[in-house]
């Protein structure tokens, strides 16, 4: 515990080199350099997914979005990747990316593996998105359509043996064009602000720290470091951006549409042609802990 709350904030008038601020941007920076000693990681993450394979407003929240949706039958259309290789590449380089800036972070590192790993579990997928739209990594999507009970009756495929086939290509098939629209607006919502690396880092921070994860056993000091999170993300926007008074607001409701971004959803559009059947908490767990 004395470790721990070394890594504490001692202050706005005087925060020390092991506060949340100087731990996110230290974390930054030291990312920025491994990526220039490790320029191939990236492409060898993505190899060894392939060897663990066995084959400025927009909608407010995903919420909003579902509501939009036509209930005679749009919840059924579903989208793709238009080019698989290219966007699971790139998500793959900036998956890296993130557990390697979550490794760099010291009150990450010194709390305990419970904790750590419930974070990540909880943290990975919005973490992913952000990094996404730091890296202005835009994608492209085909619209598909599942059939409706009706055309499978139509097409006189039994029930039990229709469903069987629909699990077996739900892979193929995509996610919800609602889901891939959630986290189109959230990308375009983050390109509108024009969202700093320092803005970015906070962002993380904010993530990273969930305090609404069950079962911490370090949940107050998590909750600490979410609160002081927002409080310099606060305070850089009041310094750089004194004229924009509804900036930090903006920030705040980019992190409600990220909230609202289903894990499921990422690992299945941008994970799931390369991974196959393998857990994505498996594929998580190798790369951060090497097991």
């Amino acid at each position: 515990m004395a470790a721990l709350e070394s890594c504490r904030c001692r202050g706005a008038s005087g925060r020390n080199n092991n506060s949340i601020l100087y731990s996110i941007l230290k974390s930054d920076s030291l990312a920025t350099a491994e990526e220039r000693q490790h320029q191939h990681q990236p492409q060898h993450a993505l190899q060894h997914l392939l060897q663990k394979s066995s084959s400025t407003a927009g909608p407010a929240s995903l919420q909003e979005l579902r509501q939009q949706a036509c209930s005679c039958g749009s919840t059924r259309r579903r989208g793709v990747l238009r080019a698989p290789q290219v966007t699971c590449k790139a998500a793959s380089a900036v998956l890296v990316k993130t557990l390697r800036f979550v490794k760099n972070v010291p009150c990450f590192r010194e709390l305990p593996e419970d904790d750590q790993l419930m974070l990540i579990r909880s943290g990975w997928a919005p973490l992913l998105v952000l990094g996404l739209a730091q890296d202005r990594v835009d994608f492209e999507t085909s619209e598909t359509v599942e059939p409706s009970m009706l055309q499978r009756i139509l097409t006189g495929l039994p029930d039990r043996q229709s469903e069987l086939l629909a699990g077996q290509s739900r892979g193929a098939a995509g996610v919800s064009v609602v889901d891939i629209e959630a986290i189109k607006a959230f990308l375009k919502k983050c390109w509108s602000v024009d969202i700093s690396t320092k803005e970015y880092a906070y962002l993380k921070g904010a993530v990273l720290f969930n305090p609404d994860v069950e079962g911490l056993r370090y949940l107050h000091y998590i909750q600490s470091l979410r609160r002081e999170a927002h409080q310099a993300l606060n305070e850089h926007v009041r310094l750089i951006h004194r004229e924009d008074t509804t900036r930090f607001a903006k920030l705040l409701i980019a992190l409600s549409m990220l909230r609202a971004i289903s894990p499921a959803v990422v690992a299945q559009l941008f994970f799931r042609p390369v991974i196959g059947t393998v857990s994505i908490e498996e594929v998580l767990m190798e790369m951060f802990y090497g097991k």
